[in-house]
C-alpha cells in the first residue's frame, strides 16, 4: 500500500465508488474516523458534480485502488482473491490505515465496526489457539489495540466457559417486549410507548402474547427453555395485577423448571413499587436490573427521566430487602452535559449500593432517538465518553469485584468505545451472552421483537413483529403465521 498526503475536509464526506457492495463497510469506518460530520457514499454515475469528493475507491478485478483528486494515494492488490468476505477485509484494512495516515489517530478497535467483536477470538478459542496468538492476529489484522484485544480475549474466555455448560443445540431462550415506558428518554430509540396514553391497551397486549406463547410453546415442545428475559420499554410499567396475568400465561404455556435465569427489566426506579417487586419475587425472577444511567441529578431531568437519585437508591434497598440477589445497574458515558467527574461520583454512588452486575453503556446517537433534536437546538455533544472516562468506570467495577463478561458496539458512539457488562462471580446475564454469540435460538414475543433461528450448519434466520403496537394487536394472526413458518 502506498500513500501521500491528504488535505482533512472539515465538511462532509462524499465516497465515490464504482461498486456498493461494499458501501456500509466504507460508510461505517469512515464514520469512526469522522464522527461528527456527514458520510455519504455514492456510485460515480449518481454523483452531484457540486459535492467536493473526499475520497474515491475503484474496485477492479486484482486490485482496489483509492484516489483524491484524481491521483492515485493507495493500492490495494487482491490476487487471487474471489470471496467477499476476504475482499471486504482487504478493503477495510487499507482504508482503515489510510484514514489513519490521514487523521494522524488510531482507533482503539481498529478497523472493526461489527457489533460482536468477542466473535473474532471465540472462533480462534474453539480451534485451540494461544492467547498469545490470538492477540497477535487481532492486532496485526483489525488494528485493535492492545487493550481493546485483551478485553475481547478475556470476554470470550468467560462466555466459552460458560457456554459449554449450556445444551445450545437442544435449547433456546424466550424474549417478551413489553414496550410501554413512563416517558420516553432522551437517547432512546427503542420501541416505546407512554404508558398514560396507552393504559387501555395493556390487557389486549396481553392477551396477544398469551395467544403468540401458546404457538411457540407447541412448536418448541421438543427443545428445552433455558432462559426467559421480559424486556421493554419498561416491562414494570405493568401494575402487579398485570404481571400476575403475564406469568400466568408463560407457565401455562412453557416448563420453567429448566429455566437456567428469570430476567425482568425493572428499569427505570419511578415504575418501581414493593407490590411489582414482590409479585416478580413469588414467581420466580431470579435476576432484575434497576437502571440509574447517572446519578446526576439535573442530568436525569434533561434525558427525562423523571425520577431522582433517591428514588434509585430506595428502589435498590427494597429490591435487597425482598431478596433479590442478583441485581444489575446500568450506566451510559456521553450523556448531555456530563463531565469525566460526574462519571467519578456516578460510580462512587454506584459502589456504595453494591449492585452484582454492571453494564456500561457508551452513547450512541440514533436517529430515531430526540437526542438528534437536542442537538440541533443545543450544538454537538461535548463528549464525557472518553478513553478517560471508561478507565474510571471500568476501575470501579473490577473494584465490586466485578468481571467482563459480555460486550458489544453500536453504529454512532461517542468515543468510538463499547458497551461491557461486568459481574460478579456466577452473576452473568446468561441471556445477555447467548444473544451477543448468536449460538442458540432465541424466540421474541411482542411489538417490535425480533426472533432468531440459528440452525446446525450455523445460519440464521429472523422474522420481526411490527413495531406499533396497534399494528401488533390488529395484525396478529399475520405475527403469528409468521412465527409458526419460522419455528416449523
Amino acid at each position: 500500500m502506498k500513500t501521500t498526503d491528504i488535505p482533512i475536509y472539515k465538511q462532509e464526506k462524499v465516497i465515490l465508488v464504482n461498486d456498493s457492495s461494499f458501501d456500509y463497510d466504507i460508510h461505517s469506518l469512515i464514520k469512526a474516523f469522522f464522527p461528527d460530520e456527514e458520510v455519504k457514499v455514492v456510485l460515480e454515475e449518481g454523483h452531484n458534480q457540486k459535492e467536493q469528493v473526499f475520497l474515491t475507491i475503484i474496485f477492479q478485478t486484482e486490485q482496489i485502488l483509492f484516489y483524491k483528486d484524481s491521483n492515485e494515494i493507495a493500492q490495494t492488490n487482491l490476487g487471487n482473491e474471489d470471496l467477499r468476505a476476504d475482499i471486504k477485509n482487504k478493503l477495510k484494512a487499507s482504508l482503515y490505515q489510510l484514514l489513519s495516515e490521514i487523521t494522524k489517530r488510531k482507533l482503539p478497535w481498529g478497523n472493526l465496526t461489527g457489533i460482536r467483536p468477542t466473535k473474532i477470538p471465540m472462533q480462534y478459542l474453539e480451534q485451540n489457539m494461544e492467547d498469545k496468538k490470538i492477540l497477535e492476529l487481532m492486532k496485526e489484522q483489525y488494528f485493535i489495540s492492545d487493550e481493546k484485544a485483551e478485553l475481547s480475549l478475556e470476554i470470550a474466555k468467560h462466555e466459552k466457559k460458560l457456554l459449554e455448560k449450556i445444551d445450545v443445540k437442544n435449547g433456546y431462550s424466550l424474549y417478551i417486549g413489553i414496550p410501554f415506558c413512563p416517558t420516553t428518554c432522551l437517547y432512546c430509540s427503542f420501541t416505546s410507548y407512554p404508558i398514560r396514553a396507552f393504559k387501555d391497551k395493556i390487557n389486549p397486549y396481553l392477551l396477544a402474547l398469551k395467544r403468540e406463547m401458546e404457538v411457540v410453546s407447541a412448536a418448541m415442545k421438543e427443545k428445552t427453555l433455558d432462559t426467559v428475559y421480559i424486556g421493554g420499554g419498561t416491562p414494570t410499567t405493568l401494575e402487579a395485577d398485570e404481571f400476575e396475568q403475564l406469568f400466568q400465561s408463560l407457565f401455562t404455556y412453557f416448563d420453567m423448571t429448566t429455566v437456567k435465569e428469570f430476567t425482568v427489566e425493572a428499569g427505570r426506579a419511578d415504575s418501581i413499587t414493593r407490590e411489582k417487586l414482590e409479585t416478580l419475587k413469588k414467581w420466580g425472577v431470579d435476576r432484575i436490573s434497576i437502571n440509574p444511567q447517572t446519578m446526576k441529578e439535573e442530568t436525569l431531568k434533561l434525558i427525562g427521566r423523571q425520577h431522582s437519585v433517591s428514588q434509585v437508591k430506595e428502589a435498590f434497598a427494597l429490591a435487597r430487602q425482598i431478596g433479590f440477589a442478583n441485581i444489575n445497574m446500568d450506566i451510559i458515558l456521553g450523556l448531555p452535559e456530563e463531565t469525566v467527574d460526574d462519571v467519578s461520583y456516578t460510580m462512587d454512588e454506584i459502589k456504595k449500593l453494591g449492585p452484582d452486575s454492571l453494564t456500561i453503556h457508551t452513547l450512541a446517537i440514533k436517529r430515531a432517538s430526540k437526542m438528534n433534536q437536542w442537538m440541533e437546538e443545543h450544538g454537538r455533544l461535548e463528549t464525557s465518553a472518553t478513553d478517560l472516562a471508561m478507565e474510571i468506570a471500568t476501575k470501579a467495577a473490577r473494584e465490586m469485584n466485578m468481571e467482563p463478561y459480555y460486550l458489544y458496539r453500536q453504529k454512532n458512539m461517542s468515543g468510538n468505545l463499547e458497551n461491557t457488562g461486568y459481574a460478579t462471580k456466577g452473576n452473568s446475564g446468561i441471556y445477555n451472552i447467548l444473544i451477543m454469540e448468536e449460538k442458540q435460538t432465541i424466540v421474541a414475543l411482542g411489538a417490535g421483537s425480533i426472533s432468531k433461528v440459528i440452525y446446525s450448519d450455523g445460519r440464521i434466520e429472523r422474522k420481526d413483529n411490527v413495531k406499533d403496537v396497534d399494528l401488533y394487536l390488529n395484525r396478529l394472526d399475520e405475527m403469528l403465521e409468521r412465527k409458526r413458518e419460522l419455528l416449523k
